[in-house]
C-alpha cells in the first residue's frame, strides 16, 4: 500500500469565497412537505440500505433505510439523548414505519447515532455500521462516541419484512487518542462536542479494498475547531477487523464539526460529501450556511479540491436558514436530508416550546444534484 498523503485541508479562505460566488439554495419546504413517518415520532439522519458498490438497494421492490428516532416531545434538541435506530420502508416514493431496528438493551450505547448499511449481493444479509453513544446503563448521559457494526438475517418482504438474528455488536474501530480525540467527554453541548461517529461505507473500485469514513476531531489541533473526516480500512473481506489510517480532510481552525461524511465515485473522480451548520463555525469566521459541503479528489486519499471552489454545495434558502439538514448523497445523485426547523428564520435557531413548534422530524423532499468536475449544483 503507498503511503497516505497529508490530510487535505478546507480553508477559511475557500469558504469567505462563499460571499461572492453565486450558488442555488435548496427548494424551500413548505408545513405541507411534513409527513410523518408515524405519529408522535420525530426521525431524522437517515441512510438507505446500499449495495456493496454503493447504490441503493431494492429489497424484494423497495428501499429500506434506516433512521435515528426519538418520542417527538419536548424540546427537539432533546432527542439526541433518545435516539434509537429506526427501520423504515420506501416504496413509491411514500415511507413506511417497520419498527425499531434493534432489540430493547442491544446496543452497547446508552442512545443510537448514525452510521450505514450495506446487503449481501444474494440480499439475505444486512450489516449495520452504526455509533453506541455513551454507555448502556449509564447513570448520567455522556458524549463518548464508538464505531459499532452488527448484521441480521432479511426475513420476509414489502411491509412485512423485518431484520432478524442480529449479531453481538462488535466494535468496528477505536480512537487511540493519537490519529483521533478520543470523544469521551462526560458532559458537553451539541455543536461543542468532539467527533468519533457516523461510519460511512464505502469500496474503492481501484483496490477492491472496504473503508469507513467517519466524523472526527483532531487530538492535537491548533484550535477548538477541530472537525475531521476520519478513515479506516478493512483488514479483509470479512469487514471484522480495521486498521484506522490518518485523517483525509481537516477544517483546522475553521469548524468543529464536519457530520456524516460519504464518498460516491462518479466520472473518475472520487466525491467527498458532509454537512455541517453554520453554527459550529469558529466565531471569528469566515461562517459558511448550514448546508452540503464537498470536495473532490483523483484518488480516495486525496488530495481533494473544494467543489465550486468553497466547497457548498448546496444550502437552505436565505428565508429558512434551519429548514433541512444531515444531507446524503446516493450513486445516482440524489440528496435525502430531513426536515428540521420550517419557516424558522433569523440568525439562531428557535429552542424549546418554540422548536417543537416547527420541528419537522421526517424525511425531506429529495433534492438532485449534478457533478461535472470540481462543479456542482
Amino acid at each position: 500500500m503507498t503511503p497516505q498523503p497529508p490530510a487535505s485541508r478546507w480553508t477559511a479562505a475557500q469558504v469567505a469565497g462563499i460571499a461572492g460566488r453565486p450558488w442555488r439554495p435548496c427548494g424551500l419546504i413548505t408545513p405541507a412537505d411534513v409527513r410523518r413517518i408515524a405519529p408522535g415520532l420525530d426521525v431524522w439522519d437517515l441512510w438507505p440500505v446500499q449495495e456493496i458498490d454503493g447504490a441503493t438497494a431494492v429489497i424484494g421492490g423497495a428501499e429500506i433505510w434506516f433512521a435515528l428516532s426519538a418520542p417527538a416531545v419536548g424540546d427537539p434538541v432533546e432527542r439526541h439523548g433518545r435516539a434509537r435506530l429506526r427501520l423504515i420502508l420506501r416504496e413509491g416514493g411514500e415511507w413506511r414505519d417497520l419498527g425499531p431496528a434493534l432489540p430493547d438493551g442491544f446496543s452497547p450505547g446508552s442512545r443510537e447515532w448514525s452510521g450505514s448499511a450495506i446487503i449481501d449481493p444474494g440480499h439475505a444479509r444486512v450489516t449495520l455500521f452504526f455509533t453506541a453513544a455513551g454507555r448502556r446503563g449509564e447513570a448520567s448521559l455522556t458524549y463518548e462516541q464508538r464505531l459499532f457494526q452488527t448484521t441480521a438475517d432479511v426475513v420476509g418482504a414489502g411491509a412485512a419484512l423485518c431484520l432478524e438474528g442480529w449479531t453481538e455488536p462488535r466494535q468496528s474501530l477505536a480512537s487511540d487518542g493519537i490519529r483521533y480525540d478520543r470523544a469521551d467527554q462526560a458532559q458537553g453541548v451539541v455543536g461543542e462536542i468532539k467527533a468519533f461517529r457516523d461510519p460511512a461505507y464505502f469500496r474503492d473500485p481501484a483496490d477492491g479494498a472496504a473503508y469507513l469514513l467517519f466524523a472526527a476531531s483532531l487530538p492535537a489541533p491548533s484550535s477548538a475547531f477541530n472537525g475531521a473526516v476520519g478513515l479506516a480500512r478493512a483488514d479483509d473481506d470479512s469487514l471484522r477487523t480495521w486498521t484506522a489510517m490518518a485523517p483525509i480532510l481537516h477544517a483546522d481552525g475553521l469548524n468543529n464539526e464536519l457530520e456524516r461524511p460519504h464518498v460516491i465515485h462518479r466520472g473518475g473522480l472520487y466525491y467527498l460529501f458532509w454537512s455541517t451548520q453554520a453554527e459550529v463555525f469558529a466565531p471569528e469566521g469566515p461562517i459558511g450556511p448550514t448546508g452540503l459541503y464537498g470536495m473532490a479528489a483523483p484518488t480516495l486519499l486525496g488530495p481533494y479540491v473544494p467543489l465550486n471552489g468553497t466547497g457548498l454545495v448546496l444550502a437552505n434558502p436565505a428565508q429558512a436558514p434551519f429548514q433541512a439538514y444531515s444531507w446524503l448523497v446516493a450513486k445516482d445523485l440524489s440528496v435525502s436530508s430531513f426536515i428540521n426547523h420550517v419557516g424558522a428564520a433569523g440568525p439562531l435557531a428557535p429552542e424549546g416550546e418554540a422548536a417543537r413548534a416547527v420541528f419537522g422530524g421526517a424525511p425531506a423532499p429529495l433534492e438532485i444534484i449534478n457533478l461535472d468536475g470540481t462543479r456542482a449544483w
